[in-house]
């Protein structure tokens, strides 16, 4: 019997576990403390739990990272001791590493041994964790480099309500589970002043547009952005109320503070940071990314959103499509 081993007590990690326990696998949960495992123990799950990674990761076939993007690199390099050859290595997280820009797997590269890298693989598409732990359908992709490697996440992972599908282009995946939340959080803006659903197509379109625009740039393929992991994770994040980066611009537009949304909320939005990591990349890359811009400076440079909003219709007004410059 194959075991998965979860590094991370998040939603998502859970949701993960269940599924996975659920197919049959034998699943090992890794918490930050043995009391926090000895809690997670005590309620009807149909995993374990553990709070020593030793334990966790212990002939484990596949691990999963199901942690913020902002703490992948110091969980990855508590594992790395553990982690062997024979070990699926997938990350779960849905953002850019905020200083560095980099996508998950990069960061996984630069925390594992040369001699593990190729089994790298990235889960990314519209996986809103509660309605798959309400047992609903849902479908995603597994990237990998080597398609081979993602064939074999993919038969140990998927189930009859968890389609999976396998791609190459981790790249593209990335950028677009990453990218989409910015996005959604300009959505959930426009939501909360009340503009629309017209005016929000319009945004979602421009800023999808500006997305594809910058991952084809650095390689990724257009046709991964109109697929599962980039527009169906679109319009999952810009139009559920599950979604937490559309919570977050919703709630900016009512008047409260970034700061003190964040301090309400239990789970993070990764939006918020990406935003930094792409304004970052931006400047040292010379890129002009106008819708970007206007959510970094909302989030981050007190931008009203009703200049935001003006700024945006002139930008539709003078008809220019959203473009890289300096590429």
């Amino acid at each position: 019997m194959a075991k998965a081993t979860i590094i991370g007590n998040t939603t998502w990690g859970n949701t993960l576990a269940t599924l996975l326990s659920a197919k049959g696998l034998t699943v090992k949960l890794w918490a930050r403390s043995e009391a926090e495992a000895e809690e997670l123990n005590q309620g009807k799950h149909s995993y374990s739990s553990t709070g020593h990674i030793e334990e966790a990761l212990n002939g484990a076939n596949l691990v999963i990272w199901a942690v913020p993007s902002q703490k992948l690199r110091q969980n990855v390099n508590l594992t790395q001791s553990y982690l062997t050859a024979s070990m699926l290595l997938i990350s779960a997280a849905k953002g850019l590493e905020r200083d560095s820009g980099k996508r998950m797997s990069q960061v996984m590269t630069e925390e594992i041994a040369p001699a593990l890298r190729q089994q790298i693989c990235v889960l990314s598409g519209p996986n809103l964790a509660k309605e798959i732990a309400q047992g609903l359908p849902a479908a995603s992709i597994i990237a990998s480099q080597d398609i081979a490697i993602a064939e074999k996440a993919q038969e140990l992972m998927q189930s009859d309500k968890f389609a999976l599908f396998t791609t190459d282009d981790v790249i593209g995946v990335e950028l677009s589970g990453a990218l989409k939340n910015i996005v959604a959080l300009g959505a959930g803006m426009i939501d909360g002043l009340g503009l629309g659903d017209n005016a929000k197509a319009a945004f979602i379109t421009w800023g999808w547009a500006e997305v594809v625009s910058l991952g084809v740039s650095f390689g990724a393929k257009a046709s991964t952005f109109y697929g599962l992991a980039g527009l169906g994770d679109l319009i999952a994040t810009c139009s559920s109320a599950l979604s937490r980066n559309h919570y977050v611009g919703c709630e900016l537009a009512k008047g409260r503070s970034l700061s003190e949304i964040a301090a309400s909320m239990p789970q993070v939005a990764e939006g918020v940071c990406t935003a930094e990591a792409v304004h970052q990349l931006a400047q040292k890359s010379n890129l002009e990314l106008p819708i970007a811009n206007l959510i970094y400076e909302s989030l981050f440079e007190n931008l009203p959103l009703s200049q935001a909003l003006v700024r945006f219709t002139k930008l539709a007004e003078s008809h220019q499509q959203p473009s890289l410059k300096g590429i």
